[in-house]
C-alpha cells in the first residue's frame, strides 16, 4: 500500500513535541503551510487588480484619483498588519509550547485591543481625506475622487483590521487553508459589489436575453466601498470561526479574557519596530508619490498601475513569509533553535526560486499585464516599461520579505524595520528625487531596483549571522 505523506498538522505536533524533522519533512511542512497563503495573497492581488482594471476602464483620471492616495491607504493598512504581528507571534510560540489556553487568551486580548486601535485609526483617515490630495499635489480634476476613495477606506479600517488579526491568528495555529478560502470569498464579494457600485445600471445581452444589471454609478468611490464590504465578509467569517468553530481557539466554557500587562506590552514591543516600519517606510511611499505627481495624471496612472500588476510577483513571497513566521515562531515556542534556522533558510530559498520565475514572466508579459488595467496605449507603454525595470530586483526582493518575516517569528523586529525603512530613505527617496526629473517613472523603479538589492543582501547577511536566534535566551 502507498504510504500517505504526512498532514501539516501532524509535522507540526512532531516539531512541538521536540521531535526532529528530516529535511524531506521540513520542506513540506513549509510546502503544505505556504501553498494555501500563497493562494490567499494571489486572491489578494486579484482582488487589487479587479479593483484597479474596474476603474482603469472608466478614465485615466479616475485611475490617477486611486493612484494618487494608494500610498496612504498603505500606510494605514500597514498600521493594522504590525499590531496583528505582535498578538500573532506570541500565539504562535505559545502554541509551540503546548499551551493553547494562554494561546486563546492572547487571542482575545488582541481582538479587544485592535477594536480600539481601529476606531482611532479609522477618525485619523477619515480627517485626513479633506487634505492630503492637495498636499500630495494631484490635480484638482482628481482630488475629489481620491478624497471619496479614503473616506470609504477609513470606514473599513476596522473590518481591515479584525480581518487582518483573523487571518494571521488562525495560520498561528496551523491552519492555512481556512484563511485561502477566506481570501477566494473576499474575492468573489468584492467582484459583486463593485460591479454594483461602480458603474451606473447596464443593460446585457446574453443568448438573445436582455438582462439588467442595477448599478449605484459611484465611480471611485464605489470601488473602495465595494472593498471594505468584501473585507467585512471577510472579518465576519474570521471572528465566527475564531470563536465557534476553530477546535484550538473556540471559547471554552469558564475561559474569559484577562488582560495581561505582559502579554500586552510584549505585543506593543514586537508591534512597534514593525508599525514604525511600516509608517516610515509609506511615508517614504507618499513622497515618493508627491515626486511622481509633477510629471502629470498619466505617470500617475501608469506607476499605479505598474505597482499593481507587480503585486502578482510579490504576493507569493509575502504568502511564503507568513508560513515562515509561523513555522519559526513555533520552533521557538518548542525549544528547537536548528529547526528554527533551517526553516528560516528553506522559506527564503523557495520566496527566491518563487519570486524569480515570477519576474522573468512578469518581464515577458508587461504588456499584457498593463493593457489587461487601462487600454490606453501610453498608459500601457510606460507602465509596462517601469515593470520591466522592477522585475530586475524580485529575487532580491524575495530575500527580503521572507527573510524578515522569519527573523519576525523570533520576535526580531527591529532589524527587519531598520533595513525596510532605512535603505528606503537612504537610497530610493533620494535617488528617486535626482533621477524622476532625468528618466520618469522609470527613474523611480530604477531606484526602487537599486534600494531592493540592497535590502535583501542585508537581510541575507542577517538570517546568516544568527543574531536574531541568540536574542532568544530561552531557544536553548
Amino acid at each position: 500500500m502507498r504510504k500517505k505523506f504526512p498532514t501539516s498538522a501532524e509535522l507540526l505536533h512532531q516539531l512541538q513535541t521536540h521531535g526532529k524533522l528530516t529535511l524531506r519533512r521540513s520542506l513540506l511542512l513549509v510546502g503544505l503551510l505556504s501553498l494555501p497563503t500563497i493562494a490567499a495573497q494571489l486572491s489578494y492581488f486579484i482582488m487589487q487588480f479587479i479593483d484597479a482594471s474596474m476603474v482603469g476602464h472608466l478614465s485615466t483620471t479616475a485611475s490617477a484619483s486611486i493612484g494618487l492616495i494608494s500610498p496612504v491607504t498603505w500606510l494605514f493598512s500597514g498600521l493594522c498588519t504590525a499590531l496583528t504581528v505582535g498578538f500573532s507571534v506570541q500565539m504562535a510560540q505559545r502554541f509551540g509550547a503546548q499551551d493553547d489556553k494562554e494561546a486563546r487568551n492572547i487571542m482575545k486580548q488582541g481582538l479587544v485591543v485592535a477594536t480600539l486601535f481601529s476606531i482611532v485609526l479609522t477618525v485619523i483617515t477619515i480627517a485626513l481625506a479633506f487634505v492630503l490630495p492637495t498636499w500630495l499635489g494631484g490635480a484638482a480634476e482628481i482630488r475629489p475622487g481620491s478624497t471619496a476613495y479614503l473616506t470609504f477606506f477609513g470606514a473599513s479600517i476596522l473590518a481591515i483590521q479584525l480581518t487582518s488579526m483573523g487571518s494571521s491568528m488562525i495560520q498561528s495555529s496551523g491552519n492555512m487553508k481556512l484563511p485561502g478560502a477566506v481570501s477566494v470569498i473576499m474575492c468573489l464579494c468584492d467582484v459583486f459589489f463593485n460591479s454594483l457600485l461602480i458603474f451606473p445600471t447596464t443593460t446585457y445581452t446574453f443568448l438573445g436575453m436582455s438582462i439588467e444589471w442595477p448599478g449605484a454609478n459611484m465611480g471611485v468611490a464605489g470601488a473602495s466601498l465595494g472593498t471594505g464590504l468584501a473585507e467585512l465578509v471577510g472579518a465576519a467569517i474570521y471572528l465566527w470561526y475564531m470563536l465557534a468553530r476553530s477546535p484550538l481557539l473556540k471559547r471554552r466554557s469558564g475561559e474569559h479574557v484577562h488582560f495581561n500587562r505582559s502579554t500586552i506590552v510584549t505585543a506593543f514591543k514586537i508591534s512597534a519596530p514593525v508599525a514604525i516600519e511600516n509608517a516610515v517606510t509609506n511615508s517614504a511611499q507618499v513622497v515618493s508619490t508627491r515626486i511622481i505627481a509633477p510629471l502629470g495624471t498619466m505617470a500617475i496612472a501608469a506607476n499605479s498601475f505598474a505597482v499593481t500588476a507587480e503585486s502578482i510577483c510579490y504576493e507569493p513571497g509575502f504568502g511564503i513569509g507568513t508560513a515562515s513566521t509561523t513555522i519559526v515562531g513555533q520552533s521557538i515556542g518548542a525549544k528547537q533553535r536548528d529547526m528554527a534556522k533551517r526553516f528560516a533558510w528553506i522559506s527564503i530559498a523557495l520566496g527566491m526560486a518563487i519570486m524569480s520565475l515570477g519576474g522573468i514572466l512578469m518581464f515577458i508579459f508587461a504588456p499584457q499585464m498593463i493593457g489587461i488595467l487601462s487600454p490606453d496605449p501610453k498608459i500601457i507603454e510606460a507602465g509596462s516599461t517601469a515593470l520591466r525595470i522592477g522585475a530586475i530586483a524580485e529575487p532580491f526582493f524575495a530575500a527580503s520579505i521572507v527573510g524578515s518575516a522569519a527573523i519576525r517569528g523570533a520576535g526580531d523586529t527591529l532589524a527587519s524595520s531598520l533595513f525596510n525603512a532605512g535603505t528606503i530613505w537612504i537610497i530610493r527617496v533620494p535617488l528617486a528625487i535626482i533621477l524622476c526629473p532625468l528618466m520618469g517613472i522609470n527613474g523611480y523603479w530604477l531606484a526602487c531596483v537599486i534600494q531592493w538589492w540592497i535590502c535583501g543582501i542585508l537581510f541575507l547577511w542577517r538570517v546568516k549571522s544568527e543574531v536574531w536566534l541568540k536574542k532568544v535566551k530561552w531557544a536553548n
